[in-house]
């Protein structure tokens, strides 16, 4: 949970770099978060609204962390864009996403101490 809240807390940061840890813990509590509020809509009957909301709020820290971690692997950013080509992009975004981290400073940033 503290890696959630750490992505929350720097809720537009797009310098600086994300470990793997960091990602795929926010990634976690972000599916398991979106499961909860979408079996309360569907036991309670209500449209889409509680996980459309939620989904708003995490677009921006989903972007940011999602762009440190790219910078962690010694990628731009901007290879989130990669995902605008159906299937291929969001396979190879995936495959960037899983590679280990640059142990040497990069043009981004020094690397993080992984706890």
């Amino acid at each position: 949970m503290k890696w959630y809240l750490h992505v929350l807390k720097n809720y537009a940061t797009f310098r600086g770099r994300a470990t793997r840890t960091e990602y795929w813990m926010f990634v976690l509590f972000n599916f398991i978060i979106s499961c909860v509020l979408s079996a309360i809509e569907f036991m309670t009957e209500n449209p889409t609204f509680l996980f459309t909301i939620y989904a708003v709020a995490v677009l921006i820290p989903s972007l940011a962390v999602t762009a440190r971690r790219l910078h962690d692997i010694g990628r731009s950013g901007w290879w989130q864009l990669i995902t605008i080509i159906p299937i291929a992009g969001s396979i190879f975004l995936l495959i960037l996403l899983c590679l280990r981290s640059e142990s040497q400073l990069n043009r981004f940033d020094v690397p993080n101490k992984v706890a």
